[in-house]
Parts: structure tokens; C-alpha cells; sequence
């Protein structure tokens, strides 16, 4: 093995040395499909890499936030943050384990309430919604290295639909 390529993988396993672009897609499933037919065929794969372009942040809402579904989940999520807490103080003391876990889950429950309003009052209404948001990509670009490029194009050739029309 040839220890500049190991130095220059190791450096950076995200960064080809000449990438070259085989083939633009619309979703991440076809440039998957695109890459594993190669693997399929014994073409080093090692040498490709699939990068997502032209991102866009997308929010989805999800409800009304509301005094009582902020109390409500502020409530929850700290009498579970209490409850892991009295579970771990339960293993190293040898007091009754539900009086433990109890007194710590509704110990939880108080404070993720009280924190949980004073959060949303301080927000003086400017986000009255729950929402999830994610990070998605709307092109799909398999990119190889110089070396390789022609060979992955001839092998591409035998899968139909694997290269985008350069007309659409």
C-alpha cells in the first residue's frame, strides 16, 4: 500500500485528490443506487463520494404552543430527567429505591415546569409553535476520482437510468 495515499485518506476520509463530477441526481436513493451497482461490479468505491448540494433549511410546524402544552411537556421532561436522576442516586444509597425515584421524578417535574414557563413567558409570544426542523439537500452529486472517472462512466452505461439525461 502506498503510504502517501494512507496519509492523504487519514488526513481528511472526506476529500477525494481530483474528484470529477459521474452523475447529478434528485434524490439521495439514485445516487445510492448509482454507487452501490458500482460496488456491486468491483468498482473501488473508495474512490467516490456522494455530496448533497444546494441545501435548504425546512421547517415543519407541528402545533400551537400553548400556557398548558409548554406546562404539560415542561412537566415531562423533567420528571423523567428526575426519575434517571433518582435511579442513579438509588444504586449508591441505601434509602427505600421508589421513595428515591419518586421524590426525584416530582422534583424533576417541579423544576421543568418552572422552567419550562419562564421560558416561554420570556419569548413574549414571538414563537407561539412547536416545529421540527431538518437540513435537506436538493441535488445529489456522485463525484470520483480522475483516475477512475471514465471507467465508472463506461460501467454506468450498462444501467439504465443511472445517467441523467444532460437535455432535462
Amino acid at each position: 500500500m502506498n503510504p502517501r495515499a494512507l496519509g492523504a485518506a487519514g488526513a481528511n476520509p472526506l476529500k477525494l485528490e481530483f474528484p470529477q463530477s459521474l452523475a447529478t441526481y434528485d434524490d439521495y436513493a439514485q445516487a445510492q443506487r448509482t454507487v452501490d451497482y458500482l460496488s456491486d461490479h468491483e468498482f473501488p468505491v473508495q474512490n467516490c463520494m456522494i455530496v448533497g448540494t444546494d441545501l435548504k433549511r425546512v421547517e415543519r410546524i407541528t402545533g400551537r404552543l400553548t400556557t398548558g402544552r409548554v406546562a404539560i411537556g415542561g412537566i415531562g421532561s423533567g420528571a423523567w430527567f428526575g426519575g434517571f436522576v433518582g435511579l442513579v442516586l438509588s444504586l449508591f444509597d441505601d434509602n427505600d429505591f421508589w421513595r428515591t425515584l419518586v421524590s426525584t421524578a416530582l422534583l424533576g417535574a417541579l423544576f421543568g415546569l418552572i422552567f419550562a414557563l419562564v421560558s416561554f413567558a420570556m419569548t413574549r409570544g414571538q414563537r407561539d409553535f412547536s416545529s421540527v426542523t431538518q437540513v435537506v439537500a436538493t441535488r445529489y452529486e456522485v463525484l470520483v476520482e480522475h483516475k477512475v472517472a471514465a471507467r465508472a462512466r463506461e460501467m454506468l452505461a450498462d444501467l439504465p437510468g443511472a445517467l441523467p439525461s444532460p437535455f432535462e
